[in-house]
């Protein structure tokens, strides 16, 4: 029979009284206990980072276990197991030797195992004329049968802090998306609001978040990001009350929101600009916006003379596709988005251009995105000349026309 004692290391390492008082604790603790033993395992892989062990080390304990020939620890039949380096490491999926050392300290720093050292410090086993072992040296699995219960209760709680991490980072997940939405449609549709702003707190919550946040950071940028959402909520149902009591005034879904028309490229190519001088007028009358400010006309360019100048955007589309304008100045608030142009400077290209040009010049600016060093930049100068009256999107299609290998038409 193997019973708890108190042993001293061989060769340099130290013994020290933490040593000592940890195989007190053990041999005192385990009288006529049983566990099985590949439970025990799966617990301390619950809880390997709570003692900060490797998966190596976990396979080096794996390893250790095989050679315990029962299903059960049982301090009664002894739990010392005496291997030798090189079947260790075979076993334990042919780790090298310095390796297999290494994290065989680590198991014994965690407390998890304890040296039994021989006098020479070799690992074996006398065994009576039955062939019973009377005294093994090796390592001693006892600390894993008295620690049998502190790891089950330890790996419980791993397990429920695991989930309510998940849940946290589920729940930001849902929040920045929900955020990220709001603000495009904003932004798309004209909505008033300083949406600059908002994005640059919803950008800060984020970047605030390590690579490797804890569940305690994740919270906190969830409580934020909530708070955020909120906010956003707040100002669109505000906006929208607003619209309700004013009622529809223009209808067939041609709404005028912040001195911007919706998309009129699905009427007859024959009334568009009439169409738009109209607006213009409409929009002097009623002052939407001041009369300094000069709507542009809206260029009757076809939306499939688009896509073939700009066949990147389609994979930004709605199911990898686009197949009207709406759908394309959706996929122009994505690609802006991904290209790191501010939401102030595409609505001030919004304002200039009107929201389909600005949906065309952010596809522009796409297909030439390896040329292009900042592509919010960029757009910005082409804002200003657009306001110039410097800037016309033709030329620039033309030519992407031309690079894509087509004919260039003329334009209707």
């Amino acid at each position: 029979m193997q019973t708890g004692h108190v042993t001293t290391p061989f060769g340099r390492r130290p013994a020290t009284l933490a040593l000592i008082k940890g195989q007190l604790a053990v041999a005192a603790s385990i009288p006529g206990t049983r566990v099985e033993k590949w439970k025990v395992f799966r617990d301390v892989c619950e809880t390997r980072e709570r003692f900060g062990l490797q998966d190596r080390a976990l396979a080096v304990l794996d390893a250790l276990l095989t050679f315990y020939p029962n299903g059960e620890l049982d301090a009664e039949r002894g739990l010392v197991v005496f291997p030798s380096n090189a079947q260790l490491s075979v076993r334990a999926h042919g780790i090298t030797e310095t390796t297999l050392r290494r994290q065989l300290g680590a198991l014994v720093d965690a407390g998890l195992i304890q040296r039994r050292d021989s006098p020479n410090g070799k690992r074996y086993a006398h065994r009576n004329r039955d062939g019973e072992i009377e005294q093994a040296y090796g390592f001693d699995l006892t600390p894993l049968l008295a620690r049998a219960k502190e790891l089950a209760v330890l790996a419980q709680d791993v397990a429920a802090e695991r989930m309510r991490f998940r849940k946290a980072k589920e729940g930001l997940t849902i929040c920045r998306r929900d955020v990220r939405k709001l603000i495009s449609a904003a932004v798309e549709e004209g909505a008033p609001g300083n949406w600059g702003n908002v994005e640059t707190m919803y950008v800060g919550i984020l970047g605030r978040l390590p690579r490797y946040p804890t569940r305690a950071q994740v919270e906190t940028a969830l409580d934020e990001m909530e708070l955020l959402r909120e906010e956003v909520i707040n100002i669109l149902e505000t906006q929208l009350n607003a619209e309700n009591l004013q009622g529809n005034a223009i209808q067939n879904d041609r709404h005028i929101q912040n001195s911007n028309t919706e998309s009129i490229y699905e009427l007859e190519p024959s009334y568009e600009t009439e169409q738009a001088e109209d607006l213009e007028r409409k929009l002097q009358a009623k002052s939407f916006m001041p009369a300094k400010v000069k709507v542009e006309p809206i260029r009757s360019f076809p939306l499939g003379l688009v896509i073939r100048a700009c066949p990147q955007i389609t994979d930004y589309g709605p199911d990898g596709g686009i197949a009207h304008w709406r759908e394309l100045m959706t996929a122009a608030v994505v690609v802006r988005s991904m290209l790191g142009v501010s939401p102030s400077a595409y609505e001030e290209a919004c304002n200039a251009m009107g929201p389909e040009n600005a949906a065309v010049a952010m596809a522009c600016i796409l297909e030439r995105s390896n040329f292009i060093n900042s592509a919010g930049g960029y757009l910005r100068d082409l804002t200003k000349r657009s306001q110039r009256g410097e800037f016309s999107l033709g030329p620039m299609l033309m030519s992407l026309l031309r690079a894509n290998g087509e004919e260039a038409r003329r334009l209707g």
